[in-house]
């Protein structure tokens, strides 16, 4: 089991997932995020993470100019593509960068995993979430919000996939027994309040889902 940490905004909660097993930390850079950060933020909580420790900058629709900037200040493993980005765009930026390609296809109902092919033969990794709705200014993930794991029980991709959405430290154990994911992405779970990681709910996380 492979746990991410997303929307990390300091170098002590950074490093402190390091220590409790966390195989990803996610850096925001989307400024509608209580979860965004600038680039001198997000190179110091970047450099609080051990080697080995795979860094994901997420990042919603950006231009090249963002993301060049991004990879040039920030020491930074993965890109984790949270908009309506295209194939080729995903291919696009994974040639541009050098670096490994997260695409996050957002789900609510069955049609919603049709995307997913596409996205499979250009990206490194998949992550499923939940859809926000269109009205009520929810953003693009980090909302605490699920979708019906039933849709993708047993269902398998060829390549890695990671499963997110109103993961929590209690319900963990369920979406990974309905869906058979192997890696698992939190945020808005393991806060005290938007923005703010709580180290107790991220090693209770982490132990609960290695223990799913």
């Amino acid at each position: 089991m492979r746990v991410k940490i997303c929307g990390l905004t300091s170098a002590a909660t950074a490093a402190h997932a390091a220590r409790a097993g966390a195989a990803y930390v996610g850096l925001v850079f989307y400024p509608p995020s209580p979860r965004a950060l600038d680039l001198a933020a997000a190179r110091e909580v970047a450099v609080a993470v051990p080697n080995g420790v795979t860094r994901v900058a997420l990042v919603v629709d950006a231009e090249d100019a963002l993301i060049d900037s991004i990879v040039a200040a920030v020491p930074v493993d993965m890109l984790q593509l949270h908009g309506q980005e295209s194939p080729e765009r995903v291919a696009a930026l994974r040639a541009r960068t050098g670096r490994a390609v997260m695409k996050v296809v957002g789900i609510r109902e069955a049609a919603d995993l049709e995307a997913i092919p596409a996205y499979e033969a250009v990206a490194d990794q998949i992550m499923v979430d939940a859809r926000p709705p269109r009205e009520g200014g929810f953003l693009p993930g980090g909302n605490a919000l699920r979708f019906d794991w039933e849709l993708i029980a047993g269902r398998r991709w060829a390549g890695p996939w990671m499963l997110a959405g109103g993961l929590t430290a209690e319900n963990v154990p369920e979406a990974v027994r309905l869906t058979g994911a192997s890696q698992v992405d939190v945020s808005s779970g393991v806060e005290s309040a938007p923005g703010v990681k709580d180290p107790e709910k991220i090693t209770a996380f982490i132990r609960a889902a290695r223990e799913a």
